[in-house]
């Protein structure tokens, strides 16, 4: 120990809908999130922009769902979008403390009517001379889409980022047959945080009755300090998904 200590959650918060999107939740998922008050924040599923919503929904916000989130308490914030549709688009969204230095939306897409994107940000931390890859995933529903984007996951990786640099992949792998954890730990020497932790993945959907493993945080080069899937209220009533925290440690200099 000895390091610099971040917490970073990772959530797909579902367009700001709740279970079965029947009530509009952003502003309550806003209060949670500023209530753990993590250092970075994964999301996915973020609206960029919808041209129709605003105009049914009376809370609508007046800015888009990533700035209305961030506001002053995540100053540095990126948005990558996934999903483009007539009325709009969503995607992945990376929100930090800390400035973010660069940062890149790469295109894993197979079909058009289901977009797909890992959006990577290289943040700079205080007191800690590396640089932190921190990459937002949002993976297909089927399994041969999958198997194409975590080949694509890979080369990305191997392509820019070296490998005693610390690199932190989390968000949604729609991965409940847990294939994704032995082809990132055999090629890459990835950990799983939870798997880790507890000796298993985080259930983490639906939301009101997890079963599924279909959330992850996967590192390198640091240490894992604790890992906490977020249960009960209000999380169960918000998105179909729950969220996972990560208290994280990266040493070395």
């Amino acid at each position: 120990m000895g390091g610099t200590t971040i917490k970073i959650l990772s959530y797909n918060i579902h367009k700001g809908m709740n279970t079965g999107n029947r009530h509009f939740v952003l502003h309550a998922i806003r209060d949670a999130l500023r209530e753990v008050d993590a250092d970075i924040v994964l999301l996915q599923e973020v609206h960029g922009h919808h041209s129709g919503r605003h105009k049914h929904i009376g809370d609508w916000p007046d800015n888009n769902q990533l700035e209305y989130i961030a506001d002053d308490v995540w100053p540095f914030h990126v948005y990558g979008k996934n999903a483009i549709y007539r009325r709009g688009h969503h995607g992945n969204a990376i929100l930090c403390k800390h400035p973010i230095d660069e940062w890149q939306n790469i295109d894993v897409s197979m079909m058009q009517k289901a977009s797909r994107s890992l959006l990577h940000s290289v943040i700079s931390l205080p007191d800690y001379p590396r640089k932190l890859h921190v990459i937002c995933v949002h993976l297909g529903l089927f399994d041969y889409e999958r198997k194409r984007q975590l080949i694509q996951l890979v080369e990305h990786i191997e392509a820019v980022i070296p490998h005693d640099e610390p690199l932190v992949i989390a968000g949604d792998f729609n991965d409940w047959r847990s294939k994704a954890s032995s082809h990132l730990n055999t090629t890459l020497g990835f950990e799983e945080v939870f798997h880790q932790k507890i000796g298993n993945h985080a259930r983490t959907f639906p939301s009101w009755m997890p079963m599924l493993k279909m959330d992850r945080v996967y590192v390198r080069c640091i240490e894992v300090v604790a890992s906490e899937q977020l249960t009960g209220k209000p999380w169960q009533a918000l998105s179909d998904h729950l969220p996972l925290l990560v208290e994280l440690e990266l040493c070395g200099s």
